[in-house]
């Protein structure tokens, strides 16, 4: 099994609710990307999706949009991106690490070297925007490298697309809770109740659900119904502007406590 799976069967197993951040590779400051993860895995996150910073990210709302200009003008690209996932690796071997991004980086790179890459760094999963079902022989080389390609559904995705989606999909499946970019505010939380009841009949992954998730009250009402929350804009937010290593995981601590409490709270531990 792969740390992707072996992480979900045990919240299944104590009945628990994942917490998946996300930020955004080399931001608020390269130096700080390695004791952010550690950082962020203390204040208790199960996975960590790291964002690989792209030109044009055209699920992302403004704010991820602008920490992927910050890391970018730091020169900020795959080959730090690895290195940071190896020096984390060496003292976690078990929080898995999914890679969020596009295709173009991919490409640029070469599919196949990106997948021998990651996977030697200690990378488990990736999860890319811009390559949908139709599109997933674009991929191949990432899956067959033993990469597990995280599947993306929304609440305009047809029947028949989900299906497909649901059949493709590994380690985990990611709902995105709303039609629109990352971090706006529209979370109606009985249509995504709804929804994702209706891809758990379905799918053989646990379902996470992300977009719109902003404080420890979303999160906590999500944590109800889906095996894990994605929390990225809001946290990317709180992070930026940070001087040092110090304050940007002071300041991932205080944002993520409050979010890991009310779900443990949910859970009745």
């Amino acid at each position: 099994m792969s740390r992707i799976d072996n992480r979900f069967a045990e919240l299944r197993a104590k009945g628990r609710t994942g917490l998946i951040p996300f930020v955004t590779a080399g931001d608020p400051l390269p130096d700080a990307t390695v004791e952010l993860m550690h950082a962020l895995v203390a204040a208790g996150a199960d996975l960590i999706e790291l964002g690989v910073p792209f030109s044009d990210p055209m699920a992302d709302g403004p704010v991820i949009q602008h920490a992927s200009e910050r890391a970018l003008a730091r020169g900020v690209g795959l080959k730090q991106i690895f290195g940071w996932v190896r020096e984390f690796r060496a003292r976690d071997a078990n929080t898995p690490v999914v890679l969020m991004g596009y295709m173009n980086p991919v490409e640029i790179h070469g599919a196949d070297r990106f997948a021998r890459e990651a996977i030697d760094a200690g990378v488990d999963g990736v999860l890319l925007v811009d390559c949908p079902i139709e599109e997933i022989d674009a991929a191949a080389p990432l899956r067959h490298a033993g990469l597990q390609q995280i599947m993306l559904a929304a609440p305009t995705t047809s029947d028949t697309r989900l299906a497909q989606i649901c059949a493709a999909a590994r380690g985990f499946l990611y709902y995105v809770s709303f039609a629109g970019i990352t971090g706006a505010d529209r979370l109606s939380m009985d249509t995504v109740r709804e929804r994702v009841a209706a891809i758990k009949r379905q799918a053989k992954t646990p379902v996470a659900v992300g977009f719109g998730v902003r404080d420890a009250a979303s999160a906590a009402a999500i944590g109800e119904f889906a095996d894990a929350v994605v929390i990225g804009s809001a946290l990317v937010d709180r992070l930026a502007g940070s001087a040092d290593a110090a304050e940007t995981c002071a300041r991932a601590r205080d944002f993520l406590a409050p979010i890991r409490a009310a779900l443990e709270a949910r859970a009745g531990r």
